[in-house]
């Protein structure tokens, strides 16, 4: 478990549940506090964690958005309550983008730096050899989801092990609480000065923004490494000197395109929702009798959300993009095997119509009779020869003129 509190200007690391509703209750300055748990932590004491849940922010936790916030194979979606919203974002595993990192081919300049070392270490560093042909599996996509419940004055994150992004995140955020307070700066937007460019989080919904973009670049940086895999295979499919053999292969890598596909498809569907609701939640404020400050308003939120969902959008769109890519080097391979059989064909039917006259020509002078024209002549054996490359060269010299005036 880990907790942290924002503040207009500041975050604030907290120890336990108790400092955190403290914090929330005693401190003017206080704007929300983020609750972030492990599955394993939830699914401990369920009963126990939602009441706490239901100290902190007000409004109790929904038995059946638990179950699907500790589901490891819940895709991602969006639902919403009167007291919170519910994102369910499936981001990528740890071990996805390494086993993708050591799919990547080894750089020169470091294989060259690494002829100094030991030769024991040079061994077990130098990468396997495969035969001529092989071609790397293109690395699975594991994903694992992570649940948001965004009250008004409480975000809490549940996920499944260990994510970098989100340390990552956090590790920034308290970063900002360490470093040394700027002078008074001219106020933007809600009247919150700058720490060193970076505006802090002025809401629940701001900081599960911000983590879904972190998540989301996790996603974009998986393009380059991916379609350098599937160039790989591409060249393999076009090589003419070496049959294509690695079919079961492909139509795994075809299996993880379309995968990261349905993946992006959902998240732009959750977050489409989401986005609709802060929109029907400003629609609703500028009616009679609306709250004034109604999180809706805030239009920062909706850039923010429309940029992450253009993220998503690119994903998906190279996914689709890499899919066409694939399905069209099949085609070109299919063709080119096509073109070099009709080739293959066309030097077999020449041979056979060159042969066929000769064919014709001896068995002619093959029968059985008495007498037959240079049957006992002493040059018909020369004459027949001669006859038959006549033949020969008259046929080679039709279809040289044929093959002329089709050009």
């Amino acid at each position: 478990m880990e907790l942290l509190g924002f503040s207009a200007s500041q975050v604030h690391p907290l120890a336990s549940l108790t400092e955190a509703g403290n914090f929330l209750s005693g401190n003017a300055a206080a704007l929300f506090v983020w609750a972030d748990f492990s599955t394993e932590e939830v699914t401990a004491a369920p009963d126990a964690w939602r009441e706490s849940m239901r100290q902190l922010a007000g409004a109790p936790i929904l038995d059946l958005h638990l179950v699907d916030a500790t589901n490891a194979a819940h895709p991602s979606y969006f639902d919403t309550t009167n007291a919170y919203d519910m994102v369910i974002f499936r981001k990528l595993t740890f071990e996805t983008s390494r086993a993708i990192a050591e799919a990547e081919p080894q750089d020169p300049a470091a294989a060259t730096a690494g002829t100094m070392k030991a030769p024991a270490a040079d061994a077990a560093a130098r990468p396997k050899r495969h035969p001529p042909g092989f071609l790397p599996a293109l690395a699975k996509i594991d994903t694992q989801p992570v649940t948001f419940f965004v009250f008004d004055t409480l975000l809490v994150t549940v996920r499944s092990g260990q994510s970098r992004t989100v340390d990552q995140v956090r590790q920034r955020l308290l970063e900002l609480c360490q470093a040394p307070r700027p002078q008074a700066s001219p106020a933007r937007g809600n009247g919150q000065p700058l720490l060193h460019g970076v505006r802090p989080p002025s809401r629940p919904e701001d900081l599960m923004l911000r983590l879904l973009n972190a998540m989301v670049d996790r996603y974009l940086e998986l393009r380059a490494p991916l379609t350098r895999q599937l160039d790989r295979w591409q060249r393999a499919l076009l090589n003419s000197r070496r049959n294509f053999s690695s079919w079961e292969g492909l139509l795994d890598a075809r299996i993880q395109l379309r995968k990261l596909e349905h993946l992006s498809e959902e998240q732009r569907d959750a977050l489409q929702e989401f986005r609709d609701s802060l929109l029907d939640n400003r629609y609703s404020s500028d009616q009679p009798g609306g709250p004034a400050n109604a999180p809706g308003r805030d239009e920062v939120l909706l850039v923010r959300i429309n940029d992450v969902m253009e993220h998503i959008q690119r994903v998906l769109a190279h996914a689709r993009r890499l899919e066409d890519s694939i399905e069209s080097a099949v085609q070109i391979h299919f063709s080119a095997v096509a073109h070099r059989t009709n080739r293959t064909m066309r030097t077999l039917t020449l041979i056979t119509a060159l042969f066929m006259p000769l064919t014709l020509i001896t068995g002619v002078f093959g029968m059985n009779f008495d007498r037959m024209p240079w049957l006992r002549e002493p040059h018909g054996f020369w004459w027949s020869i001669g006859l038959m490359g006549a033949v020969v060269l008259g046929l080679a010299a039709l279809w040289a003129l044929g093959r002329r005036l089709e050009r």
